[in-house]
């Protein structure tokens, strides 16, 4: 790929379009991960107590299911970002290769 092919791509309002979109959720979905995780670590060492507490009498502790949770939570993420990329990333992604081959 030329110089001038990459100088028109990077012009393009799709392309600045699909950059911005993707950083900002990008950042948004890594700072909600980081604030899950360390507030379970925080968890972890400011209240033990409340981490060990049972939920059913048994050895199933609050502990688990949150953690569980912070588990569950990186799928549903990660999901959500693979579904936008799918989607509109996708389409704003095939409109850029189309005018990069015009």
């Amino acid at each position: 790929m030329n110089v001038s092919t990459l100088k028109r791509i990077e012009a393009d309002p799709n392309y600045q379009k699909l950059v911005s979109e993707r950083r900002s959720l990008g950042l948004t979905l890594s700072i909600a991960m980081i604030v899950i995780y360390f507030g379970f670590i925080l968890l972890v060492a400011f209240a033990p107590g409340f981490l060990g507490a049972s939920l059913t009498g048994g050895v199933t502790t609050i502990g688990i299911v949150i953690g569980i949770l912070v588990i569950l939570s990186a799928f549903a993420l990660t999901g959500f970002y693979v579904n936008r990329a799918n989607g509109s990333y996708d389409v704003l992604t095939q409109q850029i290769v189309r005018e990069t081959q015009k």
